[in-house]
């Protein structure tokens, strides 16, 4: 009977090892998920930015003028 409960015990703790593997994939493929939506949205930006001060050079050389 000892036998038994001590293999299930190091089949339970096996099947607990297993699970924290998969726990820590699926928060790397978030992270992952995370910077990719992140670069994608950071080109956005960076595309209004670079027209907002193309208006603002091209209203300060024409007021300069």
């Amino acid at each position: 009977m000892k036998d038994l409960l001590s293999k299930l015990y190091v089949t339970a703790q096996s099947f607990r090892q297993e699970e924290d593997g998969q726990d820590l994939i699926e928060y790397a493929l978030v992270v992952a998920l995370i910077a990719f939506a992140a670069t994608v949205g950071m080109n956005t930006v960076a595309s209004g930015i670079n027209n907002a001060f193309s208006k603002i050079a091209t209203k300060l050389s024409s007021a300069i003028s």
